[in-house]
């Protein structure tokens, strides 16, 4: 396979180091910073100014799209090649708004091409326990007892905002996998979002009907990396990940820690190799899901309630509807407004002899009845439009079922509920 590069980071950097072991080629480089970049031996891409350069099938079979030195730009030249029907491996999160990852997710759809989703933590195999072990203490059947909560602490060196909602888009993911779609995200922190120790304390909690209580917390540490603990009734299970490439361990576990590659597990989703395990490997939905619920945390702190989380699905005729159902109202209130604006009009006209005016404003029921027409009308146009694209449900990007848990097509908050917290 003949790769293009659209900037880079360490986790681009791994797919391409796992590129060179494989033996597939990175052929073109684009938008990479000014000086040396550390490339595995024997790789050295042409490099080009200009993101153009890799819209070339020909040039090459997959693009990855790697966030450091992000810029408007970028973000630009990405949904130009998704409308070109490229296949692309984004570095997650890009960018934390889910605007712009639902709309990717819309031409993606329209132009048939591929997005993949750097969340490769989900395919390693201590997760898929994870997940047997939550649904063994849901039913009771655990062999320590029934589950009662999922504690994960994210370690980080810089505790910036930007850098916690980056973690937190990724790790949401996990929680989707392990131990599923939550309902509700509430959120504690400094009273004033702005502060920095709004973020570097940070807390998340996740909870559902049907899901484990999830408290997702911000710590401080040296070595970067994702403690997920579950409490049982009986006792714990705890998992160590780290975000270099040290493998994971399974505290009192006494098997060897399977092998895992982030780099090469991405790649290999890249060439459409299945899965070693159950779960599937993170389609695009996904992803703008967890920017999603990343995004909405801001919102939680500063207003110092609980966020629910609503499941519908994006769609061009789910937007369609709701512009039609927004502008029906509005049509409904500028009638009245002109029932109101004819009469005076009117009144007034009779009264100065102006029969130009009378006239004008005795033909506003004509006017309302042509634009309600021409509404009503607008709403045929779905029926005349042949739709053959597959929806955007949990099929993944490239056709196949996504994991059992998470729902590809879920959407996020839309009410805040629940009593404000005091400080």
């Amino acid at each position: 396979m003949k790769l293009g590069l659209l900037g880079s980071d360490a986790r681009i950097a791994g797919v391409v180091a796992a590129a060179a072991r494989r033996g597939d080629s990175v052929v073109v480089a684009c938008d990479l910073p000014a000086g040396p970049v550390p490339f595995p031996p024997g790789v050295e891409p042409r490099r080009e100014a200009s993101w153009e350069a890799v819209v070339d099938p020909q040039v090459c079979d997959a693009i990855l799209v790697g966030v450091d030195g992000w810029t408007e730009g970028r973000g630009d030249a990405v949904r130009a090649l998704v409308q070109a029907g490229r296949t692309l491996l984004v570095s997650h999160p890009a960018t934390l708004s889910m605007l712009w990852a639902y709309e990717l997710d819309m031409i993606r759809s329209d132009a048939g091409g591929r997005l993949v989703p750097f969340l490769p933590d989900r395919l390693h195999p201590f997760v898929e326990k994870l997940r047997a072990e939550v649904e063994a203490g849901l039913g009771g059947a655990g062999r320590l007892g029934a589950i009662e909560s999922i504690a994960m602490e994210r370690r980080l060196v810089d505790r910036s905002r930007e850098s916690v909602l980056s973690a937190l888009a990724r790790d949401v993911d996990l929680v989707r996998v392990i131990a599923g779609e939550p309902a509700r995200l509430s959120t504690l922190g400094a009273a004033d979002a702005a502060a920095a120790s709004a973020w570097s304390t940070l807390a998340v909690g996740l909870s559902g009907p049907a899901l484990v209580p999830v408290r997702w917390q911000v710590a401080r540490g040296d070595e970067p990396g994702l403690e997920i603990t579950l409490h049982h009734g009986g006792g714990t299970i705890r998992v160590e990940a780290p975000d270099d490439e040290r493998p994971w361990r399974w505290e009192g576990a006494a098997a060897a820690t399977p092998d895992f590659d982030r780099g090469a597990a991405m790649l290999g989703v890249l060439h459409g190799e299945p899965p070693a395990g159950e779960i599937a490997a993170a389609t695009w939905p996904d992803a703008a899901r967890a920017i999603e619920l990343a995004e909405t945390v801001p919102r939680s702190l500063a207003k110092g309630r609980a966020i629910d989380l609503h499941q519908e699905e994006f769609s061009e005729l789910g937007t369609f509807r709701g512009t039609m159902a927004s502008l029906g109202c509005g049509l409904v209130l500028a009638a009245l407004l002109v029932l109101l604006v004819a009469t005076l009009l009117g009144g007034i006209a009779r009264e100065a002899g102006w029969e130009l005016g009378e006239r004008i404003a005795g033909a506003w029921p004509q006017v309302v009845l042509a634009v309600l027409g021409l509404f009503l009308a607008l709403q045929v146009l779905p029926l005349l439009v042949d739709d053959r694209r597959p929806q955007r449900g949990r099929a993944g990007d490239d056709g196949r079922e996504g994991s059992r848990r998470p729902d590809a097509a879920a959407s996020t908050a839309a009410s805040t509920r629940g009593p404000e917290r005091k400080s």
